[in-house]
Parts: structure tokens; C-alpha cells; sequence
């Protein structure tokens, strides 16, 4: 078959799985070149002939439209699109939760007091001591042989077996979590992600030209699995990017059985994980969540996460436990970042070794929960009929779901005229699916000033409930 052949019948399958619709534009032939790695005129003889078969139709300054019909796809709580755009909402929402004057609902950071500051500047003086001519050099990637010591240990006391050997220290989990993405996909391939999903996910498709598809998570069941595996079984998916414990924003965690189950459907089907773990220490159980990774056995996934969440935010120390892609993800690190702050990994070392990080853990956790539910508590009673609290054990979100005509843009900007932020519906999702609901930072006290705000907000959504 000829190469003109074979893309046309890419394109063909394309198009009867319903990935493009009757109308639709295909990509100019420029595009397509780069999405293929074809030439321009390799492409331009495979919509020659797709044209010819009456699937397509060359239009005057529009380039090349479906014109065939396509079968309804059956592909329930599941979505493709060949496109992500999300940065300029996202900064938005980030540059207001900067202001001080702010009570900061949108923000994606626990409560900043509640972090140990006392003990984390005095071994940010400790490491200040201990720096040498070769400091940097000894905390290139994979990064601080100590610290990734201390990590291996704190997941074999969670019973998982992690080699210090294959994991990689970041510039917190984000870096880890876009190194994982770029070593294991090129422009134009498929990635599987939630819906709703953080928002840090789209940027990143958006960022390497991704194509997504968008896989239902509710605050009742979780991943829908079934739609996962259709997934699989219709496109040529090569990685997947989850959050299986306390998903940013809904708060769900999966349980072993739902994951194990996940994770024979990545083998089966030969899909790379990448697991964002970020909150796996914020649980309010008697023991913590055991990631996807877990029940994988053919080291193809990546398990990223930090102490941003746990610890603090500022220092953006994370890593990525890579199994047999830790190579490539020092590889990239190298020609992007170069390497992770030598001076901060050393002082976590320091807190680490020298400081009771299990006892702020347990502070933290009990802090949390407290908080969480004194929040849940009152949105409860003030928004009682027109909003639904969805609360899980674990973190510090709580989801909010609003009746169906609502739009949650409507509730962020007056919000922020009553100087508060929170993260509409908007943010997580590539369409309208969400624009009822909306997200909220339980981390904060609720102090009587922050209630008189809430209440404020309430009555809006009330009235506007109506």
C-alpha cells in the first residue's frame, strides 16, 4: 500500500469512528504534514483520494470538509478533540488568587499557616552551611541521592517496592508530571484525561499539540471504566494521565479493586500511565491510598508527586518515580530545566532528617478534616436546595455542583467583586459540561469575616438559583 494509501485509510477509520464529523474541517494540509510526518504531497494525494471515495470535499478557502455521514458514536461518557486550549482562563484565576486581599477559595494551595515555617527556614540555614563547590553538580538529575532515599522509604512503609534508582527529583509535580507526557508521546498522539480534570493537564496537551480524549469522572463513582477501555479499543491512545486518590477537583479516590482493574486495562492495551499522586498524604483514613502503580507490573508508568501540598508550596520540590522511562526523564530534564535547586533539595533532606515530618503530617491531616467539614457544614446550610456539597475523605476540595441553569462565570465574577475567588467549572473541562458547577479550598478557617463573605456569596447564588 501505497503511503498516500495508508493515510487515507487513517483517515478514513478517523472519520467512521466519529472523530471527525460531518461538516468538519480536517486540517489543512501543512497541519496534517506535521500531525503524520507525511509529506505535503503524500497528504495532498490522500485527500485527493478520500475525496474521490465522496468522504470529503475541497471548498474554496476552507480546505477539506467531511461531507460523509458518520455513524453516532457510541462511545458514552467519552470525548475526542484534536485541540486543547486552557492557558488564558487559568491565568486568569491564578493572577487574582495572588491578591492579598483576597480570601483565596480558587486557590489550588492548602492554607499557607498551616505549613511549618520555623522548622523549613532553619534547614534552608542548615543546607546554607552544608553547600559546597560540588553541590550542584551532586543534585543534577536524577537529582539528591538522599532525598530519593527518603522518598523510596516513605513508599516501602506504604508497602510499595520503588527503587531510589528510578526516581527523579523535580521542580515540583508539575515539571514531573510534563516530563512523564513528553517521553512518552510526540505531536499529534492521543492522551487519555478526566473530565473534570486539573487544569495543569490541559496546558500540557496544549502545550506539546496533543490530541485528548476526555473520559467521565463523577463525584459518585469515579473514573468510568467502561468508557476508558472504548477508549482504548477506538483510538490509538499511547499514554493516560489519571489522578486515582482525592481527584483535583472532585475530591473522589478510586478504590483497589477500580484500580487494579485500571491497571490491567493499561497493559492489556499497551498505554503508558502517568499518575498525578500530589495528595496521596492528605487522606483521612486510618492508612493511605495505594496508587495504580501499585498493581501495574511492567514498570511502564510514572507516579508523580511533591511535597507542595504536604509540606510547602514555595520550595517546588517534586519527583516522578519513572520505572524503565527514568532515563529518558533525566534526558529531558537536562536540555529543559537542567536540574532542580541543589540548595532547597538539601534543606528538605535536613527537614526530613531532622525534623518530625510524620508529626506535621498528623496536624495537618487533623487540620484539614476539621476544616473541611466546618466548610461543607455551612455551604450546606446556606446554599440547602439550590446546590449539592460534594465532600470525600481526603484533601481539602470540595465540589459544588448548582442547578443545571446556573453558570458559575456569573457566581466567579461577583465573587471576586466581594474579593472572593473561586475555580468555576470553566477551568476543568474543554466544554459547557461543567459550567454549574465550581470548586472550593476548604484549607482556609472560617473565620466570623470569611463567613459574613460566604454569606454574601450564598445569597447571590440563591438568588441567582432562582
Amino acid at each position: 500500500m501505497a503511503k498516500y494509501e495508508t493515510l487515507a485509510s487513517q483517515i478514513k477509520q478517523q472519520i467512521e469512528h466519529g472523530i471527525w464529523q460531518e461538516n468538519e474541517k480536517l486540517p489543512s494540509l501543512r497541519k496534517q504534514a506535521q500531525i503524520s510526518g507525511y509529506s505535503l504531497m503524500t497528504v495532498l494525494h490522500a485527500y485527493q483520494l478520500l475525496e474521490s471515495q465522496g468522504l470529503i470535499s475541497s471548498r474554496e478557502r476552507s480546505g477539506f470538509i467531511v461531507t460523509a455521514p458518520t455513524r453516532p458514536s457510541s462511545l458514552n461518557n467519552m470525548q475526542a478533540a484534536d485541540a486543547v486550549s486552557i492557558n488564558d482562563f487559568v491565568y486568569e484565576v491564578l493572577q487574582a488568587s495572588r491578591d492579598p486581599h483576597m480570601f483565596s477559595l480558587g486557590f489550588a494551595y492548602p492554607d499557607p499557616t498551616l505549613y511549618p515555617r520555623q522548622h523549613l527556614n532553619k534547614s534552608i540555614a542548615a543546607a546554607a552551611q552544608q553547600i559546597s563547590l560540588t553541590s550542584a553538580m551532586d543534585n543534577f538529575p536524577p537529582g539528591n541521592e538522599e532525598l530519593r532515599k527518603i522518598i523510596a522509604k516513605r513508599y516501602a512503609a506504604r508497602g510499595m517496592n520503588i527503587s531510589p534508582d528510578e526516581i527523579v527529583i523535580t521542580a515540583g509535580a508539575l515539571e514531573a508530571l510534563n516530563l512523564s507526557l513528553q517521553c512518552c508521546t510526540r505531536p499529534g498522539d492521543w492522551v487519555v484525561i478526566e473530565s473534570p480534570v486539573f487544569y495543569g493537564a490541559m496546558q500540557a496537551l496544549e502545550r506539546l499539540g496533543l490530541k485528548v480524549i476526555t473520559v467521565a469522572v463523577t463525584p459518585e463513582n469515579g473514573l468510568d471504566i467502561a468508557a476508558l477501555e472504548r477508549a482504548f479499543q477506538n483510538y490509538p491512545v499511547k499514554a493516560c494521565w489519571l489522578m486515582s486518590s482525592f481527584q483535583n477537583p472532585i475530591g473522589y479516590s478510586l478504590s483497589d479493586e477500580k484500580k487494579q482493574r485500571i491497571a490491567r486495562l493499561l497493559e492489556t492495551y499497551d498505554v503508558t500511565l502517568i499518575e498525578d499522586d500530589v495528595y496521596a498524604e492528605l487522606y483521612a483514613t486510618s492508612a493511605p491510598p495505594l496508587p495504580i502503580k501499585h498493581f501495574t507490573t511492567n514498570g511502564n508508568s510514572m507516579l508523580c508527586s511533591s511535597f507542595s501540598k504536604s509540606l510547602v508550596a514555595g520550595y517546588r520540590i517534586g519527583w516522578v518515580a519513572a520505572g524503565h522511562h527514568c532515563m529518558h526523564i533525566q534526558k529531558q530534564q537536562l536540555m529543559t530545566t537542567l536540574a532542580t535547586s541543589a540548595p532547597i533539595q538539601m534543606a528538605l533532606v535536613d527537614y526530613l532528617k531532622n525534623r518530625n515530618y510524620e508529626s506535621h503530617l498528623n496536624q495537618l491531616r487533623k487540620k484539614l478534616i476539621k476544616r473541611k467539614k466546618a466548610m461543607a457544614a455551612f455551604l450546606k446550610e446556606n446554599l440547602q436546595n439550590v446546590a449539592t456539597i460534594h465532600i470525600d475523605d481526603g484533601g481539602y476540595f470540595l465540589w459544588i455542583e448548582c442547578q443545571p441553569q446556573v453558570d458559575t462565570m456569573d457566581i466567579y465574577r461577583e465573587a471576586l467583586r466581594m474579593h472572593i475567588t473561586i475555580a468555576p467549572g470553566k477551568l476543568f473541562t474543554l466544554n459547557n459540561e461543567f459550567a454549574h458547577c465550581f470548586r472550593i479550598n476548604a484549607s482556609f478557617e472560617l473565620t466570623d469575616a470569611r463567613r459574613a463573605l460566604l454569606s454574601k456569596l450564598t445569597r447571590y447564588i440563591q438568588k441567582i438559583s432562582v
